[in-house]
């Protein structure tokens, strides 16, 4: 019992720091990713350090539910992935500590985790979105500073276009300066032109003042059609010193965080739920009143239903049908109609149907929108449950794979942690987008990216506890070799222990007897299989496989061989492969009805022909090595 606590102690100790570490590392850069994307907002407004401070300290609460799973994934990955490298795992496990031992103490801590965060996302995060955005608008409806160019024409004023041909920063004045006033929509622009000037604000910060020296004002006097003296009637003034006023409003005003704090993203689970219903009703209400309208239109127009009013509402009854002694065929009213009375008819048909439909499609978009409403709330309220849940599944992908890789540090870690959160961010904006539009249920498409990610987790914890080799790419590549028909090469070493030597004479009669069933397998399997024999009978693939068997069981004793020269000789015989070109169909019904599809037997027919034909080459090489082995055994047995 002292030895689990003292273990659970060190992968506490272990796991705690590189988590912290990974965290704020997450942290930063996904900052720097909010800077970047909202960085023509904030800059060039002259927003004070304290307001920007409060700003990113916000934003950086709001990016928690993102940095936090890939956090604990990196941690874990990094944790175990250590402890494999340095052989801690594989001393750990010699002890008789399973992994799910190893990994239950950490375990524990990320369900803290995942609790601690549906609170931190149900109580902290709606207030922190709440003022991130209420400063964010703010900024973006703050007027730039006034950083005006040298010799380049400056538009953020409204209303006017400033140039300056040179600035003098110490004196802190503008020369060659050019003014245009293109405040009036219509006609030509004011035109001032100056060759100094000095450029200022008013105390309360709303006007900019320009004093400007020894210029002149040109403005058409036509333009605004007060002027009744002339068409051509222009302004020229030419003045020593004037003092322009521009409306213009530099201070910072913080929008109220009421407007916010009504939004989904301003919400805990309660409000959500409330606001949730409310919409709802009012949709019900609204799709109700809509069906009972629609109910009560006449029909040929002939009132159907009798609208009432009561204590229970706005409801409609049916009217009774009136009896007719004789049914009346509207084919034959209309014929009796003129030709332009039947135009008529049919045209004030159309223009009452299209003026339902317009209206039924207009009362249907006011019901989209309150279904977006509620859409987004719902998505709001199962990313609260999604985030705890998204920090477990990670952590049961990070740390079998870790125990898997044996690779530690943050080179690996980092790239694998890097892939698999992108694909779960892919997936997760996928099911978002899904359920935002309203093709998929809300759950549906919040919890899309958990019900992938979290069988692949359970796969991996299954892999890492049996200790399965599931990053083994010697593995892969074979099983891509036995499905595309490339050859394998083999590799031999000399043994350093050998428990039992080979012994040449049985060496010898164990490739005799494989050389036999090599020639025997030749011979009962024609060399070249026609079309119809190809589907319905091709090779022999239960004698193959024993075959197989038997080259490796030749291969397995003269591999314990201390003969350098044969052991090279040795990696000389193929492996014999059991590919499905072999004999594709099991019995002749089954090959007539493959041989039948003709686009696609055709091709697999030549395929086939191909690897039989490797076959037969490395059947024939397996012979050729029996008998250079033969022959190396016995000299070997000679020499002795």
């Amino acid at each position: 019992m002292l030895r689990i606590k003292r273990l659970n102690t060190f992968m506490l100790q272990t796991f705690i720091p590189q988590f912290l570490m990974t965290f704020f590392i997450c942290m930063f850069v996904l900052l720097m990713q909010f800077l970047w994307k909202y960085i023509e907002d904030l800059v060039g407004k002259g927003l004070e350090m304290s307001v920007l401070a409060e700003l990113f300290f916000y934003s950086s609460i709001t990016m928690i539910p993102l940095a936090l799973p890939l956090a604990i994934l990196l941690a874990s990955l990094m944790t175990f992935g250590n402890l494999g490298e340095h052989f801690e795992l594989t001393a750990i496990k010699s002890s008789g500590i399973s992994l799910m031992t190893l990994m239950r103490p950490l375990i524990a801590f990320i369900i803290l985790v995942a609790i601690g965060a549906f609170y931190f996302q149900n109580d902290v995060i709606p207030q922190s979105n709440v003022k991130m955005w209420t400063l964010l608008f703010s900024a973006r409806q703050k007027s730039p500073t006034l950083d005006i160019p040298e010799g380049a024409i400056y538009r953020q004023i409204p209303g006017y276009n400033l140039f300056v041909k040179h600035k003098d920063a110490e004196r802190d004045m503008l020369y060659n300066v050019l003014i245009y006033d293109v405040s009036k929509i219509s006609g030509y622009p004011r035109i001032v032109a100056a060759d100094s000037g000095r450029l200022s604000f008013t105390p309360d910060k709303l006007n900019i003042v320009l004093n400007l020296y020894h210029g002149e004002w040109y403005e058409d006097m036509n333009q605004s059609g007060t002027s009744n003296l002339g068409k051509d009637l222009y302004r020229r003034e030419t003045f020593h010193d004037k003092e322009i006023l521009i409306p213009y409003d530099a201070t910072f005003t913080r929008m109220d965080d009421e407007t916010m704090r009504q939004q989904y993203v301003g919400k805990n689970i309660t409000e959500l739920r409330h606001t949730i219903d409310s919409v709802r009703l009012k949709v019900d209400s609204t799709g109700h009143d809509i069906a009972e309208e629609m109910r009560t239109l006449p029909v040929v127009g002939t009132a159907t239903r009798n609208v009432i009013y009561d204590g229970r509402g706005r409801h409609s009854e049916p009217i009774k049908p009136v009896k007719m002694d004789k049914p009346i065929n509207l084919n034959d009213k209309l014929k009796e109609l003129t030709a332009n009375g039947r135009f008529q008819v049919v045209d004030k048909a159309l223009a009452k149907a299209l003026s339902a439909r317009q209206d039924c499609e207009f009362r249907g978009y006011m019901v989209n929108d309150d279904l977006m409403v509620i859409r987004r709330h719902q998505i709001e309220m199962h990313k609260k449950f999604t985030l705890s849940l998204a920090c477990l599944i990670f952590f049961f992908i990070g740390a079998p794979l870790g125990a898997i890789i044996r690779k530690g540090g943050l080179g690996t870690p980092i790239v694998i942690s890097v892939l698999l959160f992108i694909v779960y961010y892919v997936i997760d904006t996928m099911g978002y987008k899904l359920a935002r539009d309203g093709h998929w249920w809300v759950w549906q498409g919040m919890w899309l990216s958990s019900m992938v990610l979290l069988p692949f987790g359970l796969f991996l914890t299954h892999k890492a506890v049996n200790d399965s080799a599931v990053v083994n790419a010697d593995a892969y590549l074979n099983f891509f070799r036995r499905i595309t028909g490339l050859h394998q090469t083999r590799k031999l070493e000399i043994k350093e222990v050998v428990m039992a030597d080979v012994v040449p004479a049985e060496a010898v009669q164990k490739l005799a007897h494989l050389k036999a069933s090599c020639e025997q397998y030749l011979s009962a399997n024609a060399g070249r299989e026609k079309f119809i024999q190809y589907w319905t009978l091709g090779y022999d693939k239960p004698s193959l496989a024993s075959l197989s068997r038997e080259v490796e069981d030749v291969v397995d004793y003269i591999s314990n061989s201390r003969r350098q020269i044969v052991i090279n000789k040795t990696m000389d015989f193929p492996f014999i492969r059991q590919l499905l070109t072999y004999r594709p169909a099991g019995n002749r019904v089954l090959g007539y009805s493959l041989a039948a599809v003709l686009p696609l037997s055709i091709p697999f027919y030549f395929i086939g022909r191909r690897h039989i034909r490797n076959l037969r080459a490395e059947l024939n090489q397996t012979i050729k090595v029996c008998d250079e082995l033969s022959a190396l055994l016995s000299e070997g047995a000679g020499e002795n």
